[in-house]
């Protein structure tokens, strides 16, 4: 084997070392795909998570009837949070200690306050967002390396979507005259699905690329102890400002809805979607929910007993930095604006998958091309080397007579 086939050959043991790789980011691509909409797929498998509301018209009860609702069914259950999902149609997350210990999420109906079931501790949700964030690998100190991993593949997607519009020449075009060529072979039609899917993808490759970019970095600074939060720790109540009762029972505290009614007022707009009950006497009772910026939660710590706010987390209390790196996530997960945006982030998701698949054909026919022509080259027979004939019967003079 001469010492350009040898070149050759070892090329294309380097071509076919990448093969796991482009498996692991297409598996990545795909969990990211499914993890967006994890939560309507347990809907459409758990008809628990569903919210049947008994008419038309009917009412939704608010957050201090679900708890009378909850207290009548199952007298010593304590209440410790409320969630309510995006989606009208999904029951809500209820965070309900026992007696005996317990501490689980149970799904409440919205409109009749019937506990519908229970939330299993690790879910599908759970699943795809840790085989997606960081590959099921534990977090043992600090982030794990399963984390690092996923997260780094972020440079090299952000690095090809700037040499993809480098190399392809007048991108834009693809915008008016979309090409995408079904009867001259899979090879010409997937270069076409390639290429014109990532020019109606560019949006969505730049902003997952970038946010996780950021989840490597914000691994490195956690794991180094930097921290750029300027969320302040909020007291506990204070003592004297806990009522005593002669019976020694626990003092009688604000209802729910007169906390957020507090809140909105300190916060408008506010649209308040979870309520964290006071853990101990001396805790306070949270509000928080979002407002006109859909990407970030605002929250306010009120006094469960006199219903004044100890602290709020507003939107002008972040600074520039923490605006866009809060931002970050919601952006990566699509876990914003309720099911259409969703669908949006699922159908990308799906067409990103789609182009790593139809990159991963593109470069396997042409590898497996390369390598077949390389053994061909190689079990060749040698050509044999050409000498110059020999003339027997030279012509001489005494031969002419």
């Amino acid at each position: 084997m001469s010492k350009k086939s040898r070149s050759k050959l070892w090329f294309l043991v380097h071509s076919w070392l990448a093969l796991p790789i482009w498996f692991f980011v297409l598996i990545v691509c795909v969990t990211g795909t499914l993890a967006v909409v994890s939560q309507e797929i347990i809907w459409l498998a758990n008809p628990q998570m569903r919210a049947s509301p008994p008419s038309d018209d009917a009412p939704r009860l608010n957050y201090d009837e679900i708890i009378a609702a909850i207290k009548k069914a199952e007298p010593q259950t304590l209440v410790e949070g409320i969630s309510r999902p995006d989606e009208s149609h999904f029951a809500l997350d209820v965070d309900v200690s026992y007696p005996d210990g317990r501490s689980v999420t149970v799904y409440v109906n919205p409109y009749s306050g019937v506990i519908q079931g229970t939330a299993p501790p690790f879910n599908f949700k759970a699943f795809t967002r840790a085989l997606h964030g960081w590959w099921l690998v534990p977090f043992t100190n600090g982030y794990s390396w399963g984390w690092y991993l996923v997260s780094f593949l972020a440079l090299p997607m952000l690095a090809s979507l700037v040499t993809g519009l480098v190399v392809y020449k007048r991108f834009w075009k693809g915008f008016f005259r979309p090409t995408l060529r079904i009867r001259h072979g899979a090879r010409i039609f997937w270069g076409d699905f390639h290429r014109l899917s990532g020019i109606w993808s560019i949006w969505f490759i730049a902003v997952i690329s970038i946010t996780g970019v950021w989840f490597l970095i914000k691994a490195i600074l956690f794991d180094n102890q930097i921290s750029i939060t300027t969320e302040p720790v909020v007291s506990v109540v204070s003592r004297e400002s806990v009522p005593l009762t002669s019976t020694g029972k626990p003092a009688p505290m604000i209802s729910l809805e007169q906390a957020i009614k507090v809140a909105q007022e300190q916060i408008p707009g506010l649209d308040a979607s979870f309520v964290t009950l006071p853990s101990n006497a001396y805790s306070h009772l949270s509000v928080g929910g979002r407002s006109w910026y859909p990407l970030m939660f605002q929250t306010a710590e009120v006094n469960p007993y006199n219903g004044d706010i100890a602290s709020t987390r507003l939107l002008t209390d972040r600074t520039g930095l923490e605006f866009v790196t809060e931002s970050m996530r919601p952006l990566h997960t699509g876990d914003f604006g309720g099911i259409w945006i969703k669908l949006i982030w699922f159908f990308f998701g799906l067409l990103l998958s789609m182009m790593v698949l139809s990159g991963l054909l593109i470069w396997t026919k042409r590898t497996a091309l390369a390598t077949a022509n390389a053994f061909k080259r190689s079990n060749k027979a040698p050509r044999p080397v050409s000498r110059p004939q020999t003339v027997m019967n030279q012509q001489t003079p005494e031969g002419n007579l």
